[in-house]
């Protein structure tokens, strides 16, 4: 079996890295594991032209193929998101906007292979989960078009730095537990 942890921020070795880091080391005895960050692909904004509802393609060649690739690869995918404004990051949103040819909302479309579990994990800097559920919420709906289907979700207050996430690391081990 397959994991995916899927780095979601634009910063490479923040606390958002750092999670990612320790999901991967957790899932490894049991997965193929590959960790990714969103900012590793080049990836367009989304014209809005609504030409990929009637081909299930988009017209702009960038790295979006390659991301989906990853996905197809895994049969568990886990998001690691940040708050960027009490949401996930711009450059993870650019890449779900260019997901619309896999949407299940139109025909045709494109489509990545069943059975896929989804797994959320969002980190903010506050005290309040208000941010994290709507980070999370994000993540689901998006898994929810592709038919990914959401088994389990974490949210992570009070992440300041990367060395935040070390006091947490009991917390997000435990979490990895039911993937």
């Amino acid at each position: 079996m397959n994991a995916l942890v899927m780095n979601c921020s634009p910063v490479r070795n923040g606390a958002t890295a750092e999670i990612v880091n320790i999901v991967a080391d957790c899932l490894k005895d049991e997965y193929e594991v590959k960790a990714v960050c969103i900012d590793d692909f080049d990836i367009g904004f989304c014209k809005g032209c609504r030409v990929c509802h009637s081909t299930a393609k988009c017209f702009q060649h960038d790295d979006v193929d390659k991301v989906i690739g990853q996905f197809e690869w895994a049969d568990v995918i886990i998001s690691v998101a940040p708050s960027y404004w009490a949401d996930i990051p711009g450059q993870y949103k650019a890449f779900i906007d260019r997901c619309t040819p896999w949407c299940n909302t139109h025909e045709p479309h494109a489509t990545i292979g069943e059975g896929k579990r989804g797994y959320a994990i969002a980190l903010r800097t506050g005290p309040s989960m208000r941010e994290c559920n709507r980070i999370i919420e994000s993540i689901e709906h998006f898994y929810g078009h592709l038919e990914i289907e959401r088994c389990g979700n974490l949210g992570l207050c009070s992440i300041e730095c990367k060395e935040a996430v070390e006091p947490r690391k009991s917390e997000i081990i435990e979490f990895c537990k039911q993937i």
